[in-house]
Parts: structure tokens; C-alpha cells; sequence
């Protein structure tokens, strides 16, 4: 079986998210700070080994054939703008995705500085968001998060592409957005009005009965089922972020992982198109998306032994075994 990236461990306390696209002859320097990851996250976490320290890196679509000959995650493809009634998920830029998280910040922070000097020009980052884990894994809205999150080998199958796609077994699919939530309306909400909006209750965290449960809560809008009526899973990683003081944003980076992308999209259709059309999300009300972008995380046997670079153009021309170019005789 394939090493892949460690992406399920136990809950810690900080993680760093930066979003980067690739700058134009940055690909090589890229490709060679792909392949140093996993040995700069092994010699880091060495420092503290209880710190349960990883990384994970995700591509994104249009980066791939930039930096990888041969074939690519088949149904790797861009994070797609929804615009619905009342609230959009915009799409922007991301070519490369890297999550660090530990039980100490330091850690995060180490990972992520050495990796991007590492690359230096060759990318710009484009969102960096440290997060933090927030009392009993609630939101900054005061719900416990990530509950219906699946666990043991559930979790594995939820998140590993298997048998479809054989030359990138292993891998998973990454879909992130930063949402930032506006505290002075949700905060002026009674709690059961607060918690009609995600559908569960606030302090004993217990999801409401299909009877009591607004079809426009958060929960409701976020179940997802096969053609037998089976509900299929992500594996959430979200983290809340944000400033203390001033006007600065404060609110959710949202991560989820997956076998497929299909999952994540057909949620984010339901929370901001509705469904039916115009049922929307009612907890988009108090927080809006300002990122979106999609990725695919290889396995660490592939980052660290990957495919060759693409060919440049010149090359192509080049290899006409008469040294030609290729064109036709020129009259």
C-alpha cells in the first residue's frame, strides 16, 4: 500500500494553514520543496515527539501540470465560485495548500516559516491563517465542532482514494475556505434561535430529532447520501482563527478531507444554493466565506520520489529524431 500523508491524528491545539500560488519559473524550485517536506516535518518533530506534529500538502489543479508529467488525480479540477440567492463561496487563487498542526504553535510556525524560505520566490502566499483549538473543540460561536466526524477505519475510507483512481491511491482530496463570522448578530440571537441555526443544541451538544431540526440548519444542510440513502462522509479539521481586538476578522478556517470531491461540492451546493433552491444555510446569515479553493494531497511516497518535471516546449521541439522542427518543409 502506498505511505500516505498522515492526515488523521488526534485533535491538537494549534495549526497553521497557508494558501500559496506558484510564481511564473518557480515550478523546479517548487517540485524540490515538495520532496523536503517530509524531512523537514520528521527532523522538526524530533525536537518534541509527544507534539504530535504533521503536515500535509495539498496541489491544486491548475499547479499540477505545471509541476508533474504523466497522469494527474482524475478528478482533481478547481474549486467552482456558487453563487446563491442571498451568499456566495467565491473561488480564489491556491496552487499549493499546506496545513501544519501540533499541540504547540512553535512547532506550526517552525514548518511553516522554514518550508516557505525554502521555496522564497518561487511562490506568494496568498492566505495565512493560524488556528487554535478552542475549549472543548468548539467554534468561536460556542458549538462543539466536528461531531459527526467519523472515526477508526470509517474515517480512513471516508478520506482515501482507493481502486478508482489506482495511480494515486492513497491520496485525498482538500477543500478550504475562511469564514469570517459576525459576532454582534449571531451574539444578539436567543440560544434556541442560535441553535435552530446549526441544529443541535448549545451546551449539552446534542443534534435535534429530524421533527425539531430546521430543514435550513447547518446540520441538516450538511448531510450528504448515495443513491441508497447511505450518508457519505469528510473528515472536517476546522479550526477557529482570529483577532483579539479592533476590527480585524475572527471566525472558521474550514478544511475537509475526502475520497472524492464530489462530496464537498454537493454540500457547499446545499448550504449556499439550497435545497430545495433558496433553502440556504441559516448560520451563513452571521458568517461569510471570503476563500475557496480545492486541492489534492498525494501520498509521501509520491512527494518524495515524484514524477519528472513536465517538458518545456523547446524540448518537444528538440526531439524530432531528424532534428527538425518538425513543421514541413518551408517553400
Amino acid at each position: 500500500m502506498p505511505n500516505s500523508q498522515t492526515i488523521l491524528t488526534r485533535k491538537t491545539s494549534s495549526a497553521v494553514f497557508l494558501v500559496l500560488t506558484i510564481n511564473d519559473g518557480g515550478e523546479e524550485t517548487v517540485r524540490d520543496g515538495l520532496s523536503d517536506l517530509v524531512g523537514l516535518v520528521s527532523s522538526v518533530g524530533s525536537r518534541v515527539p509527544d507534539a504530535a506534529l504533521t503536515a500535509i500538502v495539498g496541489v491544486g489543479s491548475a499547479a499540477w501540470d505545471r509541476l508533474f508529467s504523466g497522469p494527474r488525480p482524475k478528478s482533481l479540477r478547481p474549486f467552482t465560485e456558487l453563487t446563491g440567492s442571498v451568499h456566495t463561496a467565491p473561488a480564489t487563487p491556491g496552487d499549493l495548500l499546506l496545513h501544519v498542526k501540533a499541540d504547540r504553535m512553535d512547532l506550526c510556525f517552525e514548518i511553516g516559516q522554514r518550508w516557505t524560505e525554502r521555496l522564497g520566490s518561487a511562490v506568494t502566499t496568498v492566505e495565512e491563517v493560524h488556528g487554535f483549538r478552542y475549549f472543548d473543540m468548539r467554534d468561536l460561536i460556542g458549538f462543539v465542532d466536528g461531531t459527526e466526524n467519523p472515526v477508526g477505519d470509517e474515517a480512513i475510507a471516508a478520506i482515501t482514494v482507493g481502486d478508482e483512481d489506482p495511480d494515486f491511491a492513497g491520496g485525498s482530496y482538500v477543500v478550504t475556505q475562511r469564514y469570517v463570522t459576525d459576532f454582534g448578530a449571531w451574539n444578539a440571537l436567543k440560544v434556541e434561535d442560535q441553535e435552530d441555526a446549526i441544529g443541535r443544541t448549545k451546551l449539552e451538544n446534542i443534534e435535534m430529532d429530524d421533527d425539531t431540526k430546521p430543514a435550513n440548519s447547518h446540520i441538516a444542510l450538511n448531510v450528504v447520501t448515495d443513491d441508497d440513502g447511505n450518508e457519505i462522509d469528510v473528515v472536517r479539521d476546522n479550526m477557529p482563527y482570529g483577532d483579539i481586538a479592533g476590527s480585524g476578522d475572527k471566525g472558521t478556517f474550514y478544511i475537509a478531507y475526502s475520497s472524492a470531491p464530489d462530496v464537498s461540492e454537493k454540500m457547499l451546493h446545499k448550504m449556499f444554493i439550497g435545497e430545495p433552491e433558496g433553502n440556504y444555510d441559516r448560520l451563513l446569515d452571521f458568517t461569510t466565506a471570503v476563500s475557496g479553493a480545492q486541492f489534492f494531497a498525494p501520498t509521501a511516497d509520491f512527494l518524495e520520489d515524484p514524477p519528472a518535471a513536465p517538458a518545456a516546449a523547446s524540448d518537444t521541439f528538440n526531439s524530432m529524431p531528424d532534428g527538425s522542427l518538425g513543421i514541413g518543409a518551408l517553400r
